[in-house]
């Protein structure tokens, strides 16, 4: 099986991060090449929808596609592609911190046979694969940005400082990482821009982002 992979220089870290890694893929620099490759990983798909444009034009390729900002589906909405009838996709979990551990927690809205997500998982170097519903946010990444979001809160509400809330979040509940911390790591362009898509998508004020939260993301990205 012949894999190739393309990310940005944080996401290439965070996979080569992983603790069992792929039996043999190649990097990519060009979306362009996909169709070289029994199987194409591209962990910035949702941050470039419109190569979706030329992904579709493949016929034999398998995708894993980055589908936390947009559902697979809802990025083919975005760029009018319908009736894609050869297409073969994975949508897959690609945060920063998510995208380290072993577990691919995926969607599969094409529904490939369990044995080929196996065949694929298992070539990636994925031990455990965890099938959730194609939407925007996935579910951890929906959990965990909604969680930061929720610290910023409480910090522009002065109830505590940010050490204290990551303090209490690994005590009291046994987190890993408390939501700075997370946030830090996985990066504030991301969860802004996870928890806007959120908000975009659902409308719900669980997702709406906090004025702290956003002023921070401005103070570095504009």
């Amino acid at each position: 099986m012949k894999i190739g992979i393309l990310a940005s220089p944080t996401k290439r870290i965070a996979w080569e991060n992983k603790k069992k890694h792929a039996t043999s893929y190649s990097w990519v620099q060009d979306s362009e090449v996909h169709d070289e490759y029994d199987v194409f990983v591209d962990l910035d798909s949702d941050d470039h929808i419109h190569r979706l444009n030329t992904y579709t034009q493949n016929t034999h390729t398998i995708f894993i596609l980055s589908a936390v900002k947009y559902s697979i589906e809802g990025a083919l909405n975005a760029l009018h592609l319908k009736n894609i009838i050869h297409f073969r996709a994975l949508g897959i979990n690609a945060l920063p911190t998510l995208l380290e551990r072993n577990v691919m927690e995926y969607s599969n809205p094409f529904n490939l046979s369990p044995e080929i997500v196996e065949t694929i998982a298992l070539a990636l170097g994925y031990e455990t694969i965890t099938l959730v519903n194609s939407r925007v946010g996935m579910v951890s990444p929906r959990i965990i940005c909604m969680i930061i979001n929720e610290a910023y809160y409480t910090v522009q509400e002065q109830t505590a400082h940010k050490s204290d809330i990551d303090q209490a979040m690994i005590l009291g509940t046994n987190y890993p990482k408390g939501p700075f911390e997370w946030c830090n790591q996985i990066g504030i362009k991301e969860v802004y821009e996870v928890l806007e898509s959120l908000y975009q998508d659902t409308h719900d004020s669980r997702y709406k982002i906090c004025p702290l939260l956003k002023q921070e993301y401005l103070k570095y990205h504009t």
